[in-house]
């Protein structure tokens, strides 16, 4: 029998948040060097270089690695011989408790992105509460806790299927795979559930997350069931696809593929597939009583020495005097270095735009889009004398369908976010001459080092949904599509997929 005290419980999962806000898991990082060490794409080398650079900055400034600080998800297997001090707080509360007091914590506040009432108002909680909390009981005296903080861009690519008995889950993968685009921030982990029904087999992808990255192991070991089997399959067919990091193009896209499957009714063939992105974060932590979990910091030496260089085809580029002439020469692919006002804005900012348009209303002062970029971004608030938080891109592909009344009707010029545009944008991006810029996703407080000042100039009441005005300085951005409407998100992991499988047929030769 243990006694475990609430107290403990609450504190452990405090810590827990704020350790993997700022610390990636250190066989992640390991895998990421592996891929950049073996990357031939540039474009893809260069996007895990800003990865692995901003998760060194991050674990030592004890910043977010990424605004996007998550919705909480946590894993509780409660041993049946366990005792609490306390009965007032159910383990949902606790859990709850702990998550407010992480995401609150004035030296490393992080960001809260939970909304409540989601099919009307979407009023944020203001403290990321409450988690989502899957409690088991287990054998045993011990509470077993998995937690983790997961970004609404790879949240949002979950798919979940029903198959026939007899289909090919490696087929229904490799099909599906390509259609959820990049706003998922390869490199990262597939995790496959597989069984049960659909809300267990969605619950099973998300606990086999939680696994560490161990691929290359059974790679080494063979596989030595159906489960294993299907891990190498998916590892590599899915790697040969050629999506690559940010879905550049390149030869790692997934650094490794976890499976947790249960059994599952004759006729049935639950399969979910949830992605986890550049910024994975999760820690696995055991109470028996005595106190406490304790969170060891990895050794700051054991994060690769990468620098970023500049290629040969760097732009740098002055926002307050750039005009469509400027950024008509600019090519898919191109590195652009961005200096002077940038205006900022998201979903909510988009649609209190087109509220005021509607109404035929001028938008608020200093809110003026004519000739102007717009960077998607909510940043994380800042602490001590930053001017602003890790300020990391949103998934763009979230604002396409405000994309046409933002360059028709405000005068826009071009968009920095993350990841993919869709065709009917594209197409917009062409016929008004305007451009779409990346940032790479996971690399926030790298970026947010490029701001020099910052300041709210609009809709302060949505958060950090505000529109900002940012005056940045060299912030590093790739053209993803140009002012023609060339598209590297189309054409990058097309041509790759075409030289892995040429490379392919070399090796068996």
């Amino acid at each position: 029998m243990s006694l475990i005290r609430q107290q403990d419980f609450i504190d452990s999962i405090e810590d827990a948040l704020q350790f993997i806000s700022y610390y990636h898991p250190l066989d992640y990082i390991k895998a990421v060097e592996q891929a950049y060490e073996k990357e031939i794409n540039p474009a893809s080398k260069d996007a895990m270089a800003q990865i692995l650079i901003n998760s060194r900055m991050s674990a030592e400034g004890h910043r977010p690695i990424c605004q996007d600080t998550g919705i909480v998800t946590c894993f509780v297997k409660v041993g049946m011989q366990v005792q609490w001090d306390k009965h007032d707080l159910t383990v949902q509360q606790m859990v709850d408790e702990g998550t407010r007091r992480a995401y609150m914590n004035p030296d490393n506040p992080l960001r809260a992105s939970i909304v409540a009432d989601p099919a009307g108002s979407r009023k944020n909680t203001k403290d990321n509460t409450p988690a989502v909390v899957h409690i088991d009981m287990v054998a045993g005296d011990k509470i077993e806790v998995m937690i983790a903080a997961k970004g609404g861009g790879s949240e949002n690519k979950s798919k979940v299927v029903m198959l026939n008995p007899s289909d090919s889950i490696v087929d229904w993968v490799l099909k599906t795979l390509p259609t959820m685009g990049a706003g998922w921030c390869p490199p990262g982990m597939l995790g496959i559930g597989i069984g049960g029904t659909a809300e267990k087999a969605a619950v099973l992808a998300k606990e086999s997350l939680m696994d560490p990255v161990d691929i290359q192991a059974l790679v080494d070991k063979g596989a030595e069931n159906a489960e294993e089997a299907l891990r190498l399959e998916l590892f590599d067919k899915v790697n040969k696809l050629g999506i690559g990091a940010q879905g550049l193009g390149g030869l790692t896209t997934v650094v490794d593929i976890k499976i947790k499957s249960a059994p599952t009714h004759a006729a049935s063939k639950p399969v979910a597939m949830i992605p986890n992105c550049a910024a994975t974060r999760h820690a696995h932590f055991y109470l028996d009583g005595s106190g406490p979990a304790e969170f060891t910091p990895p050794k700051l030496e054991d994060w690769p020495e990468v620098t970023w260089e500049l290629g040969e085809n760097v732009r740098r580029v002055n926002l307050d005097t750039v005009t469509k002439e400027e950024t008509a020469q600019w090519k898919a692919g191109d590195t652009v270095l961005l200096s002077g006002k940038i205006l900022t804005g998201r979903d909510a900012a988009h649609r209190r735009i087109k509220e005021y348009l509607e109404r035929g209303e001028a938008l608020p002062n200093g809110v003026d889009f004519n000739g102007r970029f717009i960077y998607y971004v909510g940043p994380v608030d800042a602490v001590g004398d930053e001017v602003v938080g890790p300020a990391g891109p949103t998934t763009a592909t979230r604002m396409d369908k405000f994309t046409e009344m933002m360059l028709d009707d405000c005068g826009l010029m071009g968009m920095v976010g993350k990841a993919e545009r869709g065709p009917a944008t594209v197409e917009s991006i062409k016929k008004h001459k305007a451009v779409y810029l990346m940032a790479v996703g996971g690399a926030a407080y790298l970026v947010a080092k490029a701001i020099k000042k910052s300041r709210v100039v609009a809709f302060e009441d949505l958060g950090m949904e505000a529109i900002y005005e940012f005056e940045v300085e060299d912030m590093p951005v790739t053209v993803a599509v140009d002012s023609n409407g060339n598209n590297v998100h189309q054409t990058g992991p097309a041509i790759w997929q075409a030289k892995i499988a040429e490379l392919d047929t070399k090796l068996k030769s």
